[in-house]
């Protein structure tokens, strides 16, 4: 009678084991492929190259271009950037220093897109 729960418990555990083994070397399997040319003589194409500005010159230009706007001088606002996205926070004096600052900052060559994070100064 032991040796009968000994050897189930045994092959349960086996069975464990097994199972997860199989399911973790699923997930292994390779499923890229690679384009051949059409001829062996064929000479492959470059991948397209996108045209990236630095993150870190991007916010250097869209600060610039803020300083530069005279409604938006008395303002504070801080410039973020990462991968073309600009974020702009700080405190501004009303809601059309925020669309202007909204405005110069798409202005500026090489941004994707704006994050407001700008807040109006309390009263």
């Amino acid at each position: 009678m032991r040796n009968t729960q000994y050897l189930n418990s045994r092959l349960l555990i086996v069975a464990v084991f097994a199972l997860a083994a199989l399911m973790s070397s699923a997930g292994c399997k390779s499923t890229t492929t690679r384009d051949a040319p059409a001829s062996p003589t064929a000479p492959r194409s470059a991948p397209p190259r996108v045209a990236t500005t630095d993150d870190a010159t991007l916010a250097g230009r869209v600060k610039q271009a803020l300083a530069a706007d005279p409604a938006l001088r008395s303002a504070t606002i801080s410039v973020a950037t990462y991968r073309g996205v600009v974020q702009l926070s700080g405190y501004v004096d009303s809601q059309a220093q925020i669309l202007e600052a909204l405005a110069v900052a798409h202005g500026v060559a090489g941004v994707q897109s704006v994050s407001n994070e700008l807040e109006i100064k309390p009263q």
